[in-house]
């Protein structure tokens, strides 16, 4: 699908052999952002300066990678590629760019060695500068090495991936970019009481394998052009967190690092009755890009 954005782009790095990659979603000049994270496990870079009541509003870009926390150093190549092009907060001795990483964990799915790092952040950058074409999505960037299911135990691992979706009511236009590598399940149907109960009749695993591949998480960033405050931006995050429990069972664990950070690109003037059809939308988006990246 193509973007409904042309200011926004998005790029890609991908190691098929290793299983991972990252992904880069920059943002124009003055956009709009706040987050919130429910999941149990978390890694992340600068999201505590999304919360409403922090000073900076604007972010220039958010990175999602694999590598699990060593997949956060790729932020700073897209640090440095936006320090380049004088991109980023205004202080006195130059701009500092506002960049926002997440990071799942893929290490025990390919190569644990290979993670995103500085050089795969800027190639990311720079393929977000070419890519002009309809977007990929599935096995590619931080969905590379994503499952799903493993809550179940690895004999029940399906494939996650990179997700997205779109949709429009009466002028507001809200996406959704997510990476879903969750301990859960994606659902297609309603659960039912057997399948729990069979869930968690599964043998208990041992305490040290249980911390070394119980590992998850889903991420991901929904965009609007619906001109929002900070306040509403993490409003609209919680939102988009409700798409993924209607997605994901069971969703934000304590082995999830769900994580979800909102973007306003100011385009178009709120009201009360736009912001409910942005959060409503938040929720369908979410789904809608959850299921697709399992496809």
């Amino acid at each position: 699908m193509k973007l409904p954005f042309d200011e926004i782009k998005i790029g890609h790095w991908t190691d098929t052999e290793a299983r991972t990659g990252c992904t880069v979603i920059r943002f124009p000049n003055d956009v709009v952002a706040s987050g919130e994270v429910r999941g149990g496990a978390p890694a992340t870079r600068e999201f505590e300066l999304l919360a409403p009541e922090r000073t900076v509003e604007n972010v220039d870009a958010v990175v999602i990678s694999g590598g699990s926390a060593f997949g956060l150093a790729s932020t700073i190549g897209v640090v440095e590629f936006l320090e380049e092009s004088d991109i980023g907060f205004p202080t006195a001795q130059g701009a500092v760019p506002i960049v926002v990483g997440m990071s799942l964990y893929d290490l025990g799915v390919g190569s644990s060695s290979i993670r995103p790092g500085l050089n795969e952040g800027r190639i990311a950058c720079l393929d977000g500068e070419n890519n002009k074409s309809e977007l990929a999505t599935g096995r590619i960037g931080a969905g590379t090495g994503a499952t799903t299911g493993n809550w179940r135990g690895k004999e029940n691992l399906s494939n996650g991936g990179i997700g997205i979706a779109s949709a429009e009511v009466e002028g507001v236009v809200v996406c959704s970019l997510f990476a879903v590598n969750a301990a859960g399940d994606v659902l297609n149907e309603e659960i039912s009481e057997s399948f729990i109960k069979e869930s968690f009749g599964l043998p208990e695993r041992e305490e040290s394998t249980e911390t070394t591949e119980l590992m998850n998480t889903t991420l991901g960033v929904v965009m609007t052009n619906l001109s929002l405050t900070k306040s509403e931006c993490f409003l609209l995050s919680q939102s988009s967190h409700d798409g993924i429990a209607r997605s994901i069972f069971p969703a934000h664990t304590r082995m999830d690092g769900d994580a979800v950070v909102a973007v306003s690109t100011q385009q178009l003037e709120a009201d009360s009755r736009k912001f409910d059809i942005a959060r409503a939308l938040s929720v369908f988006v979410t789904e809608k890009a959850i299921r697709q990246a399992c496809v």
